[in-house]
């Protein structure tokens, strides 16, 4: 890192106008809005859902169509993104600037409040393996070329998501001794240069419950915000919580590498409420709840005392995630699947303080697939039905430390089949596991664990249409591995 020097006092007012002017356009909570679901609400029901709830601000992983159209003349400020696959594409200047006239200008000319275009999501993240080093800055000089020859460069800024693993405070720790990883220090010194003297902020995505999930030592208490951790000390600065750590980590390295006064936008922030021990509603419910206490007053952090723009992490549960990462992917949402929330959450933004749900919800018929009674547990069908449900359905919520881990032998089976069921939109055929399984209208939720009933599926895109092309591949995969 290098140390700032002195400047004279003209240089350090022309350094403060970008950041002066970011702060000022700072209001009101953010959340994204992701789209990997089987049967994903009504994009004019979401965007109803975020002005009910006072969302002023929503991030979208694309340019989904149906989402921006849904946005217009909301009001509600708009971060549309470029998918990692697309950032070679866009080192075509040409190309740029098409995506642009298509995804940008048209928009805005149909009221959609665009604000930022995010070139890439998590183009470091180490375990990319440095697939997108080199395609990442190229996408980003195109993209804001393509906006100033719009005649957009002053209204929309262009933006890089980050996963805080770009920086760290190596093995010194505190977040003083922030900097870059020193593999990718260029190129992460070269995008943020270019953002800063574009007037464009950092983005960057911190979560506290993936240091608890890959580190079993970590201090439970330092991810939450009231106060019950053991302090840590830095050079005489005391840290609580983590996200203020990590968050003060990041403006030591921006400051190190000679961009004090950048604006930061956290991208990404949240807590799953299943498929980890870790992952459940008590403990997402104290995490977004304490950081909304903790970001209300606007006095930021330590070393930056000025109010936080966050985008919550997310909206809505997505049944079609990867799980790679874990099972709690698909389970991210402050609301479920059909826009019912989770828990009691007060983003300051309605009369009766709580979150509220998405409105004239459409459901399929209340049936369940469930394993026969009659079938006896040594069947040699059953483990290839429940692998084969599972596969195409979704098992996330069954697991030690889930929602569903009580259940017993029977029930998990049920589970999955009715996963498989409501997916397949309650299709007769979706629920002829050979000789094992039948529909049942007496509703199998237990406890913690919901059956779900899915919700009517929605056809209003191309990209979304429900058919039952693969149903029937999936049906004809299951009898190929029983026969």
């Amino acid at each position: 890192m290098r140390n700032p020097t002195r400047v004279c006092k003209l240089c350090v007012i022309v350094m403060l106008i970008p950041f002066l002017s970011w702060v000022e356009s700072v209001n009101g909570i953010g959340a994204n809005w992701g789209t990997q679901c089987s049967h994903p609400l009504p994009p004019e029901t979401v965007v109803r859902m975020l002005l009910d709830n006072g969302i002023q601000k929503v991030k979208l992983f694309d340019a989904d169509y149906g989402a921006l159209r849904a946005l217009s003349k909301s009001g509600i400020e708009v971060m549309i993104g470029i998918p990692n696959d697309m950032l070679a594409t866009m080192g075509n200047l040409k190309a740029a600037e098409k995506w642009v006239s298509k995804n940008v200008s048209a928009h805005l000319s149909n009221s959609v409040d665009i604000r930022y275009v995010a070139v890439g999501n998590e183009p470091f993240l180490a375990t990319y393996n440095g697939s997108f080093l080199r395609t990442t800055y190229p996408a980003l000089v195109n993209i804001q070329r393509a906006l100033v020859n719009a005649g957009l460069g002053g209204k929309v800024k262009v933006t890089v998501p980050q996963n805080a693993d770009v920086y760290s405070s190596g093995s010194a720790g505190g977040p003083s001794n922030g900097d870059f990883r020193a593999d990718i220090h260029d190129y992460i010194f070269q995008i943020t240069k270019f953002l800063n003297d574009n007037g464009s902020p950092f983005t960057v995505n911190i979560y506290p419950f993936i240091s608890l999930y890959i580190d079993s030592n970590f201090p439970v208490e330092y991810a939450f915000f009231d106060g019950q951790a053991t302090p840590v000390n830095d050079g005489g600065t005391t840290y609580t919580n983590m996200f203020d750590a990590n968050y003060d980590t990041l403006v030591w390295a921006l400051q190190k590498n000679g961009f004090p006064n950048m604006g930061i936008i956290v991208g990404e922030i949240g807590w799953p409420s299943d498929g980890d021990r870790n992952a459940n509603n008590e403990y997402a419910q104290r995490f977004m709840q304490g950081f909304m206490t903790h970001i209300a007053g606007g006095k930021g952090t330590p070393m930056r005392q000025a109010p936080i723009e966050a985008y919550l992490f997310s909206l809505i549960d997505e049944d079609q995630k990867s799980i790679q990462p874990g099972n709690f992917e698909r389970h991210w949402g402050v609301f479920y699947y059909d826009g019912q929330p989770k828990y009691s959450l007060n983003l300051g933004t309605t009369t009766n303080g709580a979150l509220i749900p998405a409105r004239n919800v459409r459901y399929l018929q209340r049936k369940w697939c469930v394993l026969k009674d009659s079938v006896k547990m040594d069947d040699p069908s059953i483990a290839q039905s429940v692998s084969y449900a599972c596969a195409l359905g979704d098992c996330t919520s069954l697991g030690y430390g889930t929602s569903c881990g009580d259940l017993d032998a029977k029930m998990n089976i049920s589970y999955a089949f009715n996963s498989y069921y409501q997916i397949n939109n309650q299709l007769d055929e979706a629920c002829k596991f050979p000789n094992v399984s039948t529909v049942t209208k007496d509703d199998p939720t237990t406890g913690s664990c919901r059956f779900g009933i899915m919700i009517e599926p929605y056809y209003g895109g191309a990209d979304r249409r429900l058919g039952s092309g693969g149903f029937v591949a999936g049906l004809v995969l299951l009898l190929l591995t029983i026969l």
